[in-house]
């Protein structure tokens, strides 16, 4: 659990080993940028657990590079969450013209809105009290579930877009340079490395 918040050698060197490894995907920079886009536009969407899925997918839709989009979910991160929660959740309750004094994001007084993460919490208990409910005489209870798509789930996933779009383009439009001059780079030095084997092996042939 404290590697998943704070990973063995911290988060610039699990950054640097995620970076090494888009730059040495087999693949054009434009099809792995692409991919790129695809995993950091889901990190906006509200679909956790699920983030690797829909941004395979989605990366396939664009023709992007799948594995470069499962890697680019590490764009949402402990350290990303809650900021990435808050910029799609205002969005999205000024883009459905809600009341956003109803939303907060940590715990204050019991006569107060509801905390997301209560609401979370809420959804959870509500989804396995309803499904012990299929095998006992309880009955389904679907108000906090309710409550957490229409306060919390649709605007997330409405607000998310214009966000996830931005970032996405950004991400897509830094690194495409990036990872074409690092392609054309290695490509440099395995020629030079090639040609030294030649020489070498000239020079060794004529002796």
């Amino acid at each position: 659990m404290l590697e998943f918040f704070w990973p063995r050698g911290g988060w610039g060197r699990a950054a640097k080993y995620v970076r090494h490894r888009l730059n040495r995907l087999p693949d054009p920079p434009e099809r792995i940028a692409r991919g790129i886009m695809a995993g950091v536009f889901t990190t906006f969407t509200p679909f956790y657990g699920l983030h690797f899925v829909c941004a395979a997918l989605l990366a396939f839709v664009m023709r992007g590079n799948v594995l470069a989009a499962i890697m680019a979910t590490f764009f949402g991160n402990p350290l990303t969450y809650l900021p990435i929660v808050m910029t799609s959740m205002y969005t999205g309750y000024w883009m459905l013209g809600m009341d956003p004094r109803g939303l907060r994001f940590h715990n204050g007084t019991d006569d107060g809105p509801v905390a997301v993460g209560d609401r979370f919490i809420d959804a959870g208990a509500s989804l396995w009290h309803n499904f012990k409910a299929l095998f006992t005489p309880d009955t389904a209870d679907w108000s906090s579930l309710s409550a957490f798509y229409s306060e919390l789930f649709y605007p997330f996933m409405i607000g998310g877009i214009l966000p996830g779009v931005i970032a996405g383009c950004i991400a897509y439009y830094v690194t495409r340079p990036l990872i074409s001059a690092y392609q054309n780079r290695r490509k440099g030095a395995l020629k030079a490395k090639l040609a030294t084997l030649k020489k070498n092996k000239a020079e060794a042939g004529t002796d």
